[in-house]
């Protein structure tokens, strides 16, 4: 038996090896291409993109090895099937549950590996290759900008928009720029339908055209109070079109190798995580009670208790606006109305927010439970391979392969619709993270029964076949058409 384990464990890790070294070169070339635009032409040298590309492809670790478990037990399997290994081992008695202890106690022990990475080496190495991509980005600043976020890296102001778009992404979409130049706040607030970066590449000034907006500014003294604001003047202006000019002659001096950024989701562990989601979690409280507080206090609704009036006085109606002239019948409705209206104004900017708060609170909350959820995807995928590859009886890279991709892009599909959910709120971290676990963990034992059982699921040649002769008819036809000839 010991033999036959030993067998066993080659046929797979054989192909294991070598398919783990190829998807994780694969996934390497595609993130590098993703990243091409911003490394490019930022005058990087050689030593600092290896440094780059070997620290990305830690990250890519964790991904690369239940795609090579799925495809290597499926080629192993497979290869088994196909050359009657299989059928020759079942004859003596062994069961596929029994060929299957070795690879198994393999994959656990895989699987508690690649958690290990996936929280000690996949955390610092994601914190290098964001912190590298960052500092290359700093020499054009233009690319920090993110849509839908406040983006405040670039100093003294504030940037917000909608989307970018365009050949070139130059184009902003619902701007709003905030000049904290004064260190008083939102002194100046610029709002526009749109706007264009037209800065050129090497200029100490980053340019942005805005068109068709509005030019709001306050007029407050060092030692203001709240009264004295109240009373000092504002003002606005309407444009069609308005040029800001962003001094970035200072940004992006630092060296290549500056780590500002470490407390981003996937750059800590689980035992820095769980702290973390604790004092956000405090923090969003604080912050809803507050706002509430604000809210009462602005609406007065407070003092909208049911009373008993036991006073009633002659000659005054229950209808408020009936007690008023006409003329002071429109004060209360516009007094009323523009209340309202900020009132509304502060509930959507506040809203806006509490969702960027709270999808970064399920953020954190979705990596500390995915980080474990993840680890076992080499197990999961493992008992659907195994059976996959002794139903299908094809070895080799070819029907292997497609399968492999189909039940990877399933996977991951599953997985990233649960983290989207979580991100909205619209389910809970701690199911969203295994939602792909709960759904193809079943599949896979149904699999497993099959193949135990010797039912197959389908026949793949019934798949195959009717494409081999639809091909072989299509070079019948063209021969035939070139004798005729």
């Amino acid at each position: 038996m010991k033999k036959l384990d030993q067998y066993i464990l080659k046929s797979f890790l054989t192909p294991f090896f070598a398919t783990f070294l190829i998807i994780l070169f694969v996934l390497i070339m595609q993130a590098v291409w993703l990243y091409f635009d911003d490394l490019a032409g930022k005058g990087v040298n050689l030593i600092f993109i290896l440094k780059f590309i070997w620290y990305l492809s830690l990250t890519l670790v964790p991904i690369a090895v239940p795609i090579a478990v799925l495809l290597s037990s499926i080629m192993a399997l497979g290869n088994l099937s196909e050359n009657y290994e299989f059928a020759a081992i079942k004859s003596v008695g062994i069961s596929l549950k029994r060929m299957m202890a070795p690879l198994l106690i393999f994959t656990l022990a895989l699987s508690a590996l690649n958690f290990v990475f996936a929280n000690n080496v996949f955390p610092y190495a994601s914190f290098k290759q964001r912190n590298l991509l960052v500092n290359v980005k700093k020499k054009k600043p233009s690319l920090l900008l993110i849509p839908g976020t406040f983006n405040t890296e670039i100093p003294n102001f504030t940037i917000k928009f909608d989307e970018r778009y365009g050949k070139n992404e130059n184009m902003l979409r619902n701007v709003q720029i905030a000049d904290l130049s004064k260190n008083r706040g939102k002194i100046t607030v610029i709002t526009a339908k749109n706007g264009e970066i037209v800065s050129k590449e090497g200029s100490r000034y980053m340019t942005i055209v805005l068109n068709d907006g509005y030019y709001y500014t306050d007029e407050i003294g060092h030692r203001t109070t709240l009264k004295e604001k109240n009373r000092l003047p504002n003002s606005r202006a309407s444009f069609e079109k308005y040029t800001v000019n962003i001094d970035i002659s200072d940004f992006g001096n630092e060296g290549l190798d500056k780590e500002n950024i470490s407390q981003a989701a996937v750059m800590l562990r689980l035992n820095q995580l769980e702290p973390k989601i604790d004092s956000l979690k405090q923090v969003y409280d604080k912050n809803i009670g507050l706002k509430l507080k604000n809210l009462l206090i602005r609406t007065k609704i407070n003092e909208l208790q049911p009373i008993n009036d036991s006073l009633k006085v002659k000659g005054l109606s229950e209808n408020v606006l009936e007690n008023f002239n006409l003329e002071g019948q429109l004060i209360v409705l516009d007094n009323a109305i523009s209340s309202m209206k900020r009132t509304n104004m502060n509930v959507k900017s506040t809203t806006s927010s509490f969702k960027l708060d709270r999808k970064r609170l399920n953020q954190y909350d979705f990596e500390f439970y995915h980080r474990v959820a993840f680890s076992l995807a080499p197990l999961i995928l493992f008992f659907i391979g195994v059976p996959l590859g002794s139903i299908i009886r094809k070895g080799g890279f070819g029907v292997p392969m497609v399968l492999a991709i189909v039940v990877f892009v399933i996977y991951f599909f599953i997985d990233t619709f649960g983290k989207n959910l979580s991100e909205e709120s619209a389910l809970p971290a701690s199911f969203a993270s295994w939602l792909a676990t709960i759904v193809l963990f079943p599949f896979g034992m149904f699999l497993t029964y099959k193949a135990t059982k010797g039912m197959g699921v389908f026949d793949i040649n019934n798949v195959i076949q009717p494409i081999k002769n639809f091909f072989n008819k299509l070079g019948l036809k063209k021969e035939k058409q070139h004798n005729n000839r």
